[in-house]
């Protein structure tokens, strides 16, 4: 009878499957069934347990405590228009080196942005993965927690007819933003 035998790195792929999943085990429950893991080669079965680990694993943080020393700003009434503009885009760039960017914030001044960060976002906590190519992305208004300025600032015209045809009446005056920026952004 003639054996074949696997590639020694298929092999080694199998036996890191089967370590992860021993892993894995205290923390399976049905939504691991949501995933078809037999149309996924051995290695990609092995990144998809290994992210699900990471994240098993990972600690919840507010975000401010991401940072070595930990992110703490001034209020922002305590700092001038300048100071507070360059903190801002300080944070803003500190925020993208951990992979957290913020999306429709075009409407808000620098001081009201800065008041969001300090009151909102570096308060949140989150997971931190380390999972490259994994970003957090803080959408500040959206069709849920603000249809109103959604609409006037960041909806797109389709967007805007199909929120007319849905609700039975005209969406709000499209208005230009008023702070446009170029923030930072996910690769």
């Amino acid at each position: 009878m003639h054996e074949t035998s696997l590639p020694e790195s298929e092999v080694e792929q199998l036996l890191h499957n089967a370590r992860l999943r021993d892993q894995l085990e205290p923390f399976i429950d049905e939504s691991i069934a949501l995933v078809d893991v037999t149309e996924m080669s051995t290695s990609e079965e092995n990144q998809f347990l290994e992210s699900m680990l990471n994240w098993e694993y990972a600690p919840v943080l507010p975000i401010s405590q991401w940072f070595e020393p930990e992110l703490s700003l001034p209020q922002p009434e305590t700092l001038s228009n300048r100071d507070l503009s360059k903190m801002l885009w300080d944070t803003l760039q500190r925020l993208a080196e951990q992979n957290i960017y913020l999306q429709y914030a075009d409407h808000l001044s620098d001081r009201e942005l800065f008041c969001v960060l300090v009151r909102d976002i570096l308060t949140a906590t989150e997971k931190k993965l380390d999972i490259p190519n994994n970003p957090i992305v803080w959408r500040l208004v959206d069709n849920e927690s603000d249809p109103d300025t959604w609409l006037a600032y960041y909806a797109t015209d389709e967007q805007r007819y199909l929120w007319q045809l849905e609700h039975g009446q005209a969406p709000p005056a499209s208005k230009p933003l008023k702070y446009p920026r170029q923030m930072p952004r996910p690769a």
